[in-house]
């Protein structure tokens, strides 16, 4: 078989989105394997008001290791549903960290409450229930100490506007994820009406734009199927 422009032997039997979940199940027992608070908090996710929709258990893992390279104390994150991500994020930070998570429903508020006290985390843990937008409005009218993480993964629509108030949340060095930007390869569609898709290509103009930033984006498969990640790191 003849090798592709990237120098690699394509092989047909992996080509499919089950083996994408077959792979991903693979990592995931040998280098990320869940504890019961990750599994009951990936599991209550179906009484949020949208299931299945936190990252994957290898996801989690790196958002972990991200705040852990970056020595994060400090982390914002916008989207919380049932925590699964917070949890990765507030053990990353250590005992003397704290992570905000900003939750629009109050229904998920609840559920993320449940499973930080489960994980016992609910001491480094503060969720902010209400448009995400207002409450990170309200860390910058308070001079809220900077955050050396932030995790974007909330209204796809808002993205540019929450990247401007994590610009105004950060300092240099700092690091700013944001999720769910390939969109099933939807991102390249110029002429998409899709307002999710517009929010992730207006928010990657704007990173683009800024003097002030070095980013890259990632595309990732797996369990939640195509799609990936910008990460941003202010200089």
């Amino acid at each position: 078989m003849t090798q592709n422009s990237l120098g690699a032997t394509p092989v047909n039997r992996y080509e499919s989105a089950t083996a994408w979940h077959d792979v991903d199940d693979y990592f995931a027992r040998h280098l990320t394997p869940e504890d019961p608070a990750l599994v009951a908090a990936r599991q209550s996710g179906a009484e949020t008001t949208m299931p299945n929709a936190e990252v994957a258990p290898n996801q989690g893992a790196l958002l972990g290791l991200l705040a852990q390279v970056v020595g994060a104390r400090r982390v914002l994150e916008f989207g919380t549903l049932a925590g699964y991500s917070t949890i990765w994020l507030a053990r990353a930070v250590g005992d003397h960290g704290r992570v905000v998570t900003l939750e629009l429903e109050e229904q998920n508020a609840e559920v993320a409450r449940k499973n930080f006290e489960r994980a016992d985390l609910m001491d480094r843990i503060d969720v902010l229930v209400g448009p995400a937008g207002d409450s990170a409005q309200r860390l910058i009218a308070e001079q809220a100490e900077p955050f050396d993480l932030v995790f974007i993964d909330a209204d796809k629509p808002s993205n540019p506007a929450y990247l401007a108030a994590a610009l105004q949340l950060t300092e240099s060095g700092a690091v700013i994820v944001i999720d769910n930007v390939v969109r099933n390869g939807a991102v390249a569609q110029v002429d998409s009406d899709d307002p999710r898709v517009q929010g992730v290509q207006a928010v990657t103009r704007d990173i683009a734009a800024h003097p002030g930033l070095d980013a890259t984006a990632i595309q990732t498969v797996g369990v939640k199927g195509w799609d990936g990640l910008i990460i941003a790191r202010r200089r």
